[in-house]
């Protein structure tokens, strides 16, 4: 005789622990501390909310940065970028506070953040913020993810 197997249901799956945003950033130690390079984060997907409308702001976000001793862990920036998509923030404030606490966790070489945000009654705006000077390698030049010395 066959066994009816029967489908799972949210009663009878495992208990997962939910992921939730976080303002909590980790970090771990950086793998080549002292030699200059730099890693970028970007989304697509950054939201956070117009403090004088309560309408949601879509932006993309650029993290280019240098390491020193530390580097930010991806999941926990996710979190992090997560957490702001129901507060409300002008873009120039939100910006500025990103890059403030990325400066915080990590202490980093240099930071730059690039917030583009897209069009808002026919107006575009980009946000740059940036932290420290970057370290130069023994060619004498600063490398970017998208461009050669």
């Amino acid at each position: 005789m066959k066994t009816k197997i029967s489908e799972p249901t949210l009663k009878t799956l495992p208990k997962r622990r939910v992921t939730e945003p976080s303002k909590q950033l980790e970090t771990f130690a950086s793998p080549r501390p002292g030699r200059p390079f730099e890693i970028v984060f970007e989304t697509e997907e950054f939201t956070c909310l117009c403090p004088m409308t309560g309408q949601p702001d879509f932006a993309k976000l650029r993290i280019i940065y240098q390491p020193d001793q530390l580097c930010v862990e991806s999941k926990s920036l996710k979190l992090y970028l997560w957490s702001y998509r129901n507060e409300g923030a002008f873009h120039e404030a939100v910006t500025n506070q990103i890059l403030d606490d990325l400066v915080a966790a990590t202490r980093p070489q240099w930071m730059r953040i690039e917030g583009d945000f897209l069009i808002r009654g026919g107006i575009r705006t980009l946000v740059v913020a940036e932290h420290g000077s970057p370290k130069q390698d023994a060619e004498g030049c600063r490398r970017q993810a998208t461009t050669r010395c």
